[in-house]
């Protein structure tokens, strides 16, 4: 009969999520995580496999936290080309850091294609929303959109002109205003 479990699986890849983002996914050891967490590296091995299944696992708890970030976000976005640029404002993180810190998970996210296929349906998701609160736009708006969206958070990144969240309503609502679906002002 099997021991009873005395942390959940939840909480350990919270720690390991820590690790990652603190350190890096390379950083991300039985090792290290045992570390953290208390328990015996044997026993996160048993738990998770190997290495590769480690992060594997860490990254899909990640994609599991951001599926209900974005549920929310959809769920309190009113409709219409407002509440499109609220989807975005609030699906943007308030740590300004957080952006340079996940290119190496991104980089992991791209190469393994069980996450690529997460993220792939996470995008999907952010554009059927958009889409849904703009039933007048031209096809493939919602698309162009989290498009647009991404590259803000990427040009801003490098620039850091101003506040993000300005940034990201300025660059969603111009766009908006280009395909024929200005918000309100």
């Amino acid at each position: 009969m099997p021991r009873p479990r005395t942390l959940p699986d939840e909480a350990i890849l919270d720690a390991a999520l820590d690790i990652v983002h603190r350190e890096g996914p390379a950083s991300l050891s039985f090792g290290a995580l045992a570390a953290a967490v208390g328990l015996a590296g044997s026993t996160l091995v048993q738990r998770f496999g190997t290495k590769d299944g480690l992060l594997r696992a860490t990254l899909l708890h990640a994609w599991d936290r951001l599926d209900r970030v974005t549920a929310a976000a959809i769920e309190a976005a009113p409709d219409g080309a407002a509440g499109v640029v609220e989807l975005f404002v609030a699906m943007t993180s308030d740590d300004e850091d957080d952006y340079v810190e996940q290119l190496p998970v991104l980089r992991e996210d791209l190469r393994d294609p069980v996450l690529r296929a997460r993220g792939a349906r996470w995008l999907a998701t952010l554009a059927a929303a958009v889409d849904a609160r703009l039933p007048d736009a031209p096809p493939g708006t919602g698309r162009l959109l989290v498009a647009q969206w991404q590259g803000i958070l990427t040009v801003w990144a490098f620039t850091r002109d101003g506040a993000l969240a300005r940034a990201v309503r300025e660059g969603i609502a111009e766009l908006l205003t280009r395909v024929g679906c200005a918000p309100a002002p």
